[in-house]
């Protein structure tokens, strides 16, 4: 029985929390614009800002937002291309160029580009066969423009995963493998990440008979009972550590041994579905909240801390009416719709 099913893709732009406990940078939150009533950019970077937050991800480059973390001083920006520009980016390296030129080099001065991410979960999918060459396109962009410490990457969703039970026998689907694979060579090649969305919510929502609860909230780690899963010599305590983990084992298939994994969209709805409710996903995302800050890793990666990217910083109410709408820590008011400790 496998764990694992298709996960809906979800599109959108993200900003990253950023727990300084430590020095440790593993936690983020993604925050969408998908709304009609969020609050301005600069009114978002001073949420960030008091809650001590230094890095920001976002899906596209929102100019506003841009200029807004610069100006806040001391951020980190994830930043990704719009899926509708692979094509040219792909196709033309003077695209390619201007893109760099226009988004990353007026504000390099004031903003740290953790990544670029070239699309979000299109692979599989039409797009996926360009996403390898825009990669290529922006590196050699951003190097042409002597910025040579800013990885280009892309975020792909867990139905890339063709096999994932047990995690060591991860592998990525026959559809997606022929465009992921060259990929994950060449993030390996260049020591660059690759970004991975990570939802155990919708794989206990798909098969709540045969996933346990608590392993699906990651209970069962917080010391909270529940289901443990045995891969060998191997433990999992929580389906978030054997996704990442499947991921893990699919890269390593293809010549990604040494390739990273950045979870870069987790989280769980508080309203909207049946399992979607506050308990739920106070516990979740508090519970993986606890798992980045430790450092302590996966069991295939022990020891190697988790970048992790908590979705989201906004209920959204430009989206689909449900689940999709109330993935938020926080309502447009900039209430909290629950608490998260990320210290």
């Amino acid at each position: 029985m496998s764990p694992f099913l298709l996960f809906i893709s979800l599109a959108t732009c993200f900003i990253s929390f950023h727990s300084q406990v430590g020095g440790a940078t593993s936690i983020g939150i993604n925050y969408g614009l998908l709304g009609d009533n969020l609050p301005s950019p600069d009114r978002c970077v001073s949420l960030l800002k008091s809650r001590n937050v230094n890095r920001v991800r976002i899906f596209d480059p929102n100019q506003d937002v841009l200029t807004a973390l610069a100006n806040a001083g001391g951020m980190e920006v994830v930043l990704g291309t719009l899926n509708s520009d692979l094509e040219q980016l792909a196709s033309n390296p003077s695209y390619a160029a201007q893109w760099v030129s226009a988004h990353v080099v007026p504000f390099r001065a004031r903003l740290k580009f953790r990544y670029i991410t070239a699309g979000n979960e299109v692979i599989p999918g039409p797009l996926a066969h360009l996403v390898l060459d825009a990669i290529k396109n922006l590196d050699s962009a951003l190097k042409s423009a002597q910025i040579t410490d800013v990885p280009v990457s892309t975020a792909i969703s867990f139905a890339s995963i063709g096999k994932s039970f047990p995690p060591s026998a991860g592998e990525f689907s026959d559809e997606s493998k022929p465009y992921v694979a060259p990929v994950v060579e060449f993030l390996a090649a260049n020591g660059y990440p690759l970004l991975a969305n990570v939802y155990p919510y919708f794989a206990y929502k798909s098969d709540p008979t045969n996933i346990d609860r608590e392993y699906a909230l990651g209970n069962s780690a917080a010391g909270g009972g529940g289901k443990r899963v045995a891969d060998g010599n191997l433990e999992y305590l929580g389906l978030f550590d054997a996704m990442v983990d499947t991921m893990y084992a699919a890269a390593e298939k293809v010549k990604g041994e040494a390739v990273k994994v950045v979870v870069s969209e987790t989280g769980w709805p508080s309203a909207g579905a049946d399992v979607a409710t506050v308990d739920n996903a106070r516990a979740y995302v508090n519970n993986v909240a606890a798992k980045a800050r430790s450092g302590g890793g996966t069991p295939r990666r022990q020891g190697s801390e988790i970048e992790t990217y908590l979705f989201a910083l906004f209920n959204e109410d430009l989206k689909a009416q449900g689940e999709e709408q109330n993935f938020g820590l926080y309502r447009p008011d900039l209430t909290e719709v629950y608490k998260v400790d990320l210290n």
